[in-house]
């Protein structure tokens, strides 16, 4: 008999600046749709009350988003690398883990966007054969990032296996 495995949340955690930049992408996207729906309103409609009412609520919908998303993708976004895989678990509505064997991965990446900077965070991406993409972890801090990609690219080289 085979025993059961159990997959269990990858250990680490996101660098807790990542709420910070998190909110900041997320202020990228709301602020835009805010201004867009309050200038439609005042521009394109004859200003009823109900209609207000409605711009009025989705500003507050936007700003919940903006307060309340980065925090909840921080208590989820997990990851962890062992001698055999690359493991995350990402999502707060859909969670989606995945594990990336040492023996399939092909490429690793340091990722460091604008806002990244800003913050000194970086990200990591490990390409496999995968039709599902790539396996990322986010929100690391870039001196971590640059050491686990370093770490991660040692580990593939003495793994055996064709990567595919």
């Amino acid at each position: 008999m085979t025993p059961s495995l159990r997959m269990r949340p990858p250990r680490n955690q996101a660098d807790p600046r990542a709420v910070a930049w998190w909110t900041v992408q997320a202020l990228l996207l709301a602020v835009p749709l805010m201004i867009a729906a309050s200038l439609a309103y005042w521009l394109l409609t004859d200003r009823s009350v109900w209609l207000g009412a409605i711009v009025i609520a989705f500003g507050l919908v936007c700003l919940g988003f903006v307060v309340l998303a980065p925090r909840a993708y921080y208590r989820v976004e997990r990851w962890e690398v062992t001698g055999e895989a690359v493991y995350t678990r990402t999502g707060w509505l859909t969670q989606t883990w995945r594990v990336a064997p040492m023996s399939r991965i092909q490429t690793v990446d340091t990722v460091r966007g604008p806002v990244q900077r800003l913050f000194g965070l970086a990200g990591v991406t490990v390409t496999t054969a995968s039709a599902a993409g790539p396996v990322k972890i986010e929100a690391l801090d870039r001196e971590l990032a640059a050491e686990l990609a370093e770490h991660l690219t040692l580990i593939t080289q003495n793994t055996p296996g064709d990567a595919t």
